[in-house]
């Protein structure tokens, strides 16, 4: 009898059992898209900040040195302290190996451009490089994936163009160079001719510098195999209490705390790791990249949050009014019923039944909705596929749940008041 009066009100109130259920989907596939979204965001995001540079810098002791005490930048012109170019496949070895997104060494020194009096800095490094690994592997790595939101006027130089080189837009503005032209780069009793093949514009001051494969600049420097520093793009965990902790003094952990530090990709805890595989190296994160990547990942995760919760709020508040219209439209029913002598509470359950049961109607439909609209934003927002998470069904369907219940509680706590004497004298 139960199910046959739970089957009658659904067909007798299917256009507000419908719209119910439109509601109940509406809010989960929402919450579905959200949710899967903001547990997948963060190598999405992480992966497009890649794109804007490094956020690791690894230097030689003497050079960190000398910039924890006077400040000197990395210690550019200032140490006689090199890391060796043959070490760098070992980047690729460390225990967070696969979160290594790109890489690029430099080595800096001073030349004296066209034979002006004044120096300026000429940087050496790889623009897109075949590196083979130690365990086997091999990568293409290099500034041109680093640094591809520059601005060039003319075209990149590839590794093998030992004779070109790359000028950054003020130092062509002071010395009058453009695409095309032939400079020369003295050092010492050294001298090059340089066909200037690009001229780049980056917003910092590697404007003021010039750019040659590395070996060049080794070999100008008489510094064969030698580099001054490496820029490392990684993909990161946002700093918390326990890395901020680690990365002041790994010491003070505890061999727990050490395990999950060493275990999470923060990026003090590859940092450490780099300067395990590479001799006399300091490894410092570039604060600005690294902190800036955490808040943005941090507040994307919370706006993704807050609009789940809005939505679901909204959902609740549409399943209140339709089921509240629908109870009053049957108060006559439910007045019977207690004339006959129902109880409060089996007609509660009758209500609540018919209720769940469409929110399962609804909330099915709304899941696969949202799937198809987290691939959306995906493909939209991050040019990728959304990974669909297993985890969010049972979280989808405990909100919905809880979002039905909610909802119905305004249209239980009415019919609970209704008085079968008024209700059936029509009033």
């Amino acid at each position: 009898m139960f199910w046959r009066m739970v089957k009658g009100a659904l067909f007798r109130q299917k256009g507000k059992m419908l719209m119910i259920a439109f509601t109940i989907a509406l809010g989960a596939s929402l919450s579905t898209a959200m949710l899967n979204v903001m547990l997948d965001v963060g190598d999405k995001v992480n992966q497009e900040l890649k794109t804007y540079g490094a956020n690791i810098n690894v230097v030689p002791k003497g050079a960190s040195l000398l910039d924890d005490l006077y400040g000197v930048g990395d210690g550019f012109g200032f140490s006689d302290k090199y890391l060796k170019e043959s070490e760098l496949g070992n980047i690729k070895t460390i225990f967070w190996a696969f979160n290594i997104v790109d890489f690029a060494p430099y080595f800096e020194t001073r030349v004296s451009l066209n034979n002006a009096d004044d120096e300026i800095k000429l940087t050496g490094t790889w623009f897109s490089h075949y590196l083979e690994l130690p365990t086997g592997e091999s990568l293409n790595t290099g500034m041109i994936n680093m640094k591809n939101w520059w601005d060039v006027s003319g075209e990149w130089i590839s590794d093998l163009d030992t004779d070109s080189a790359m000028v950054g837009s003020l130092l062509a503005n002071r010395y009058h160079i453009q695409a095309g032209d032939l400079i020369t780069a003295k050092s010492g009793e050294q001298s090059l001719f340089l066909n200037v093949k690009g001229i780049f514009n980056s917003g910092s001051d590697e404007d003021s510098q010039v750019f040659v494969p590395l070996s060049v600049a080794q070999t100008l420097a008489g510094r064969d195999g030698l580099i001054s520093r490496v820029e490392v793009s990684a993909l990161t965990t946002p700093d918390n209490e326990l890395s901020r902790r680690a990365a002041q003094n790994p010491k003070s952990l505890s061999i727990k705390e050490w395990e999950t530090w060493y275990c999470t990709a923060y990026v003090s805890a590859i940092c450490y790791q780099i300067d395990e595989v590479m001799t006399d190296s300091v490894s410092k994160p570039i604060r600005q990249v690294a902190e800036s990547e955490g808040a943005i990942l941090e507040k994307t995760q919370l706006l993704m949050l807050l609009i789940t919760i809005l939505s679901l709020v909204g959902s609740a508040l549409g399943i209140s009014n339709l089921v509240t219209a629908s109870v009053i439209e049957r108060s006559k029913e439910i007045g019977l019923l207690k004339a006959l002598g129902a109880n409060n509470t089996p007609i509660s359950w009758l209500i609540l039944t018919e209720i769940l049961f469409t929110g399962v109607i609804g909330g099915v439909a709304g899941y696969f909705a949202g799937l198809g609209f987290a691939q959306i934003i995906g493909q939209s927002v991050f040019g990728s596929a959304i990974d669909i998470k297993p985890m969010v069904i049972p979280i989808v369907t405990v909100l919905i749940f809880t979002v039905t219940l909610a909802g119905s509680i305004p249209s239980i706590r009415y019919m609970l008041s209704l008085r079968p004497a008024e209700v059936l004298h029509g009033r």
